[in-house]
This record gives structure tokens, sequence and C-alpha cells, in this order.
């Protein structure tokens, strides 16, 4: 009896979902950390990439993405890199990574947090800030099947910029400041490799997206041009006067237009 006791405890939902804002949820040899609002039967999600040596805990900090997701009815679900790195292809001193431990490390991480939280994943935005944001374009190009939405911010990806996408192309909205000396429009050199260039980077995709047509419009601070396809996806690029800064309200406008 005292086995079957302990076995459930084990099995209970309760327990297999212990994790969440402030303990780590484990995946394999990987953690993330979420925040679930409260009253909402089966939330969305807004995931989000940290920067260069971030961390999840560090971005589960920040009251105003998690304010942001629940107020959307998301789950706000914060993403770890390897050392508060991530694993791209291109990157320096690894320039023959192909990105795709990373890639399977957010399918495994979206499908425990739908099995741990009930959440629904046909209503899911992937953001990222810097080195963030180049974690958000190439799963965008390589895995956009795992998001409805995608907003990197300040960051995309390592030159070369790739041909061409693996996976269908989705909603893309890419915030930048246009006085980012960190990681400037035109990409700087970083050891043995270089940051892309952002306007190479949304050239590629409207040409494999076939995204068309411009509509410029004022969005809060930002300057946004926004491109459709046939398929009513949204290419959008939006410019703010300023360098390389992180602003909830940039990215809650540009989910809003």
């Amino acid at each position: 009896m005292r086995f079957l006791v302990a076995l459930a405890l084990i099995l209970s939902p309760a327990v297999a979902s212990a994790c969440g804002q402030d303990t780590d949820c484990v995946v394999g040899d990987r953690i993330y950390r979420i925040a679930v609002p409260e009253g909402v039967a089966n939330p969305g999600v807004l995931a989000y990439a940290h920067g260069y040596r971030g961390s999840a805990a560090g971005a589960m900090r920040n009251g105003n993405l998690r304010r942001l997701a629940h107020e959307n009815g998301m789950a706000y679900l914060a993403l770890q890199g390897v050392d508060g790195s991530w694993q791209l292809p291109n990157r320096p001193r690894a320039r023959d990574n192909t990105g795709e431990a990373e890639f399977a490390y957010v399918e495994a991480v979206l499908s425990d947090a739908e099995a741990r939280f009930g959440l629904d994943l046909s209503r899911s935005v992937m953001t990222g800030f810097s080195a963030g944001g180049m974690m958000t374009w190439n799963i965008a190009c390589h895995r956009s099947e795992l998001f409805e939405t995608f907003v990197p911010m300040s960051g995309t990806f390592w030159d070369p910029v790739p041909e061409t996408c693996t996976s269908p192309p989705a909603n893309v909205v890419h915030i930048h400041g246009n006085a980012d000396t960190t990681v400037p429009l035109s990409g700087r050199a970083i050891a043995d490799s270089s940051q892309g260039d952002v306007l190479e980077a949304l050239a590629m995709y409207a040409g494999y997206g076939g995204f068309t047509g411009e509509e410029r419009a004022q969005v809060g601070d930002m300057t946004c041009e926004t491109r459709l396809n046939a398929n009513g996806h949204r290419l959008g690029f939006c410019l703010f006067d300023g360098g390389h800064g992180f602003g909830v309200g940039r990215l809650r406008a540009a989910l809003a237009d």
C-alpha cells in the first residue's frame, strides 16, 4: 500500500507540474521557467529567448513581459541557453554548428509545457532580444510550425544569412533601433564570425515567403513597414530612434498592429 501511495504521488499532476515561475522545469539536460495566468483554461504561450549571458530566471523577473503575456491570456515561458548562449549556425568559435540542438530543445520545451500546463499552442508567440533575437530568427526560419508569430528584437542570423529557410513562411515582425552599435543593422564582426545584415535577412525572407507590397505606419515610437503574402502572413520591420534597447511597449505595439 505504501508503495502505491508513493507511486501515486510521483505520477500526480500536482507533483509533475511542481515547477514554474520560481523553479526550473527540467527537460533532458536543459531547463525553462514558466508563469501561467490564473483562471485561464488552456492559455496560449509567449516564449522569450534571453540575450547573451542571460538566463531563464533573469528573464522571468521581467514583470512587464509576464503582464503582457497574461493580459493576452498567455503563459510567459522563459527559455534557457547553454551557459547563457545559444548554439546557432555560424556562431563565433563554432561556425560549423547546425543549430539542431537548439531546435530540438525548443520542440521539447513546448511539448513538455503543453503536457504539464495544458497550453494551447495554436496561440503562440516567440520573441527574443539581441542574441535571443538571433534565436528567434533561426526558429522562424527552420521550425516555424512551432509558433504562430515571431518577433525578433535587435538580432538576426549570424553571417552569412541563409539563402533560404526550411519551414513554411510565418508571421515575422522584426524590431530594431536605428542607432544600435551593439548589433548594428549591417552587423559587426565578433571573433571569427560576424552578425548578419538585418536588411539582407528581411529581403531573403520576403522572397522566400512571397511577401509583397509595403505599407508604412507609425506604431508607437516605431516606424513600421509591413508586407503580406498570399496566405495572409505578414512580414514587418519596425524601426525606432535609439540604440540597443528592449522595450515591452514596442513588443506590445508590434503584436497589436
